[in-house]
């Protein structure tokens, strides 16, 4: 599965982050989340931080339900 790519965030003035993916707004984060968004990106692979908080990442199993008869056209 590739690495996630194309994702950045941006902290504004009113404490909120923005995570965009390629150019178009992915997330919006206030308070707390954004603070624990931030501490996490600061730990570790921020490409794949940003990913899964915002939902856009690839969980594995899109080979398997491809094949499924209620995927099938």
């Amino acid at each position: 599965m590739p690495r996630p790519h194309g994702f950045t965030c941006e902290r504004h003035r009113d404490d909120s982050v923005v995570i965009t993916h390629r150019g178009r707004t992915a997330a919006t984060l206030r308070g707390s989340r954004a603070e624990n968004l931030l501490a996490e990106v600061g730990s570790g692979d921020a490409q794949l931080v940003r990913a899964r908080w915002t939902g856009s990442h690839k969980s594995g199993n899109e080979r398997v339900t491809r094949g499924h008869p209620r995927n099938q056209r």
